[in-house]
């Protein structure tokens, strides 16, 4: 009855693993994209090529190895676009390649150009050439991801006044720049550019940046960024951008000036779904084009499913290649386990930050009983060795259970290293785990251990102090607790037995011959 059995719109994180899994399960599937566009946004202009062109600014500037040999210390003196270009294009064609390969190898059937719903069975794919044809399917996949949300009062240029996916054609590295937003995507790029010697002014209208992160972390990000002459102005807006010939003015509501060679807009992303003829297909997107959908990733017309950017929240590449796979097997009838709430949170700015679980103003917010633990690298002999001597592990546990509540990493390998406290997390592990545990030496994750062992002494000077304030009856408090508080009481016990017996008569010291017992 349908040409295929499975059909994406969208060959992002999303679509390629939904594709995948669907064909796996021996589904006949199909796959829509544009020309030059396999990957998504993900691949060609979003993830893969910014976090190559960190890669490259670390590299070429030296940065990472500046603790070691000097703040003058550079591979290479004068960076250009074309040196940072060369490792992004390596990166995202070896990458395609990649995709293009899994997606041949199981049997999906690839369909190159635009796709419009005709009605909720039909989609028409538009090759950009002319060439139309039409392919019907029993189930279809929505992943269209997001583009750039753009100020309807702001004329980008593509030169002079870009957006987040403007940045990988610059033609030079600019003087100055000026990044309005203080998110994610903002954040990663102002450092970046700042690393390679721009000078760079944040314009963020909240008092703060990054609100969704540990407050500490935050603070030793800001810190970095203005010793890296990083500029910021909270509480502010871009009200308007005029360019001239050899850069551009930001004027703020304010009515400061901010002069730079180049302006990018980090504004939030848009849904991709307004050129998908929702309403072909009984479906409907709210202002920022996204897509509501069920546990499942169903929309509310039950053969059409929607995965990643393009429904919202988390919008994250990783998130998004599960809600894909999750919503193949539901379509093909062999549902799977709901993606895990528990996931972790990377930030690739230069240090990068990453975390998983609360933090811990959410934990005082809900009235949660927890203790820190900490480690810094520079008390690691691998942070020596690397020469990270800012680096910081947080680790947030349960007073009651001893549980990990949260994870906090900033500095070199944080993407890295949160894996090993989201695993202890996703098995209702303990801090006993990792103050127990053996790690190779030295590491980065030796760091796991000395914040377990900082926060259990820390929960047990919390018990001696309530031994002494509450003697022996503590209800409701945790089993270990109770056990290290009877033992502490019964020392105490066999101590008074003792100052009961008769006394031993004991000779003083002559006093010649008293030795100093300081």
């Amino acid at each position: 009855m349908y040409d295929f059995d499975v059909l994406v719109i969208g060959s992002g994180p999303g679509g390629q693993k939904a594709a995948i899994a669907a064909a796996k399960l021996e589904r006949r599937v199909a796959i829509i994209e544009r020309k030059d566009m396999i990957g998504g946004v993900c691949l060609n202009t979003g993830t893969i090529p910014s976090k190559t062109l960190r890669e490259a600014i670390m590299y070429l500037t030296g940065l990472s190895q500046r603790e070691m040999y000097g703040q003058s210390y550079h591979v290479k003196d004068e960076i250009t676009i074309a040196d940072l270009a060369a490792r992004t294009n390596h990166v995202v064609g070896r990458e395609m390649d990649v995709v293009r390969s899994q997606l041949t190898r199981n049997r999906v059937t690839m369909m190159t150009g635009t796709g419009t719903f005709v009605d909720p069975h039909t989609v028409e794919v538009e090759s950009g050439h002319g060439e139309i044809r039409r392919a019907t399917a029993e189930k279809i996949v929505i992943a269209t991801g997001t583009r750039p949300a753009r100020p309807g009062s702001v004329e980008f240029d593509e030169r002079t006044v870009i957006d987040s996916d403007g940045i990988v054609h610059l033609e030079r590295v600019p003087r100055s720049m000026v990044v309005a937003g203080a998110g994610v995507i903002g954040i990663e790029y102002a450092s970046m550019f700042a690393a390679l010697g721009t000078k760079v002014t944040v314009v963020e209208q909240r008092e703060r940046m990054l609100e969704f992160c540990d407050v500490e972390v935050v603070e030793a990000l800001k810190y970095h960024l203005r010793d890296l002459a990083v500029t910021f102005r909270f509480g502010e807006t871009v009200s308007s951008v005029e360019a001239r010939p050899d850069g551009a003015i930001a004027t703020l509501l304010s009515g400061k000036k901010i002069p730079a060679d180049t302006v990018m807009y980090s504004a939030g992303r848009q849904g991709a779904s307004d050129m998908l003829n929702l309403d072909a297909a009984g479906l409907t997107a709210d202002k920022r084009g996204r897509i509501a959908v069920d546990e499942c990733y169903r929309t509310a017309v039950d053969h059409i499913y929607a995965v990643g950017d393009v429904i919202g929240f988390p919008a994250l590449a990783a998130t998004s290649m599960e809600q894909g796979r999750v919503a193949a097997h539901h379509a093909c009838g062999e549902p799977l386990h709901q993606v895990a709430e528990l996931y972790p949170i990377g930030i690739y700015s230069i240090p990068e930050i990453s975390f998983v679980g609360r933090t811990e103003e959410q934990l005082t917010h809900d009235n949660v009983p927890f203790e820190v633990g900490i480690s810094r690298y520079r008390e690691l002999a691998r942070g020596q060795i690397i020469g990270d001597s800012y680096g910081v592990l947080k680790l947030l546990v349960s007073l009651d259970t001893h549980n990990l509540l949260g994870v906090h990493v900033f500095g070199t390998g944080a993407t890295e290293l949160i894996h090993i406290g989201q695993a202890v997390m996703g098995c209702g592990g303990t801090i006993d785990y990792l103050v127990d545990a053996v790690f190779n030496y030295p590491t980065l994750a030796e760091a796991y251990k000395v914040a377990a062992l900082d926060a259990m002494n820390k929960m047990r000077q919390i018990a001696r102090f309530s031994v002494l304030a509450q003697g022996d009856d503590l209800p409701g408090t945790e089993p270990a607790v109770r056990a290290l508080i009877a033992a502490i009481n019964d020392g105490d016990r066999q101590l008074k037995g003792l100052s009961a017996r008769p006394a031993r008569v004991v000779r003083p010291w002559p006093r010649r011959s008293r030795p100093c017992l300081a």
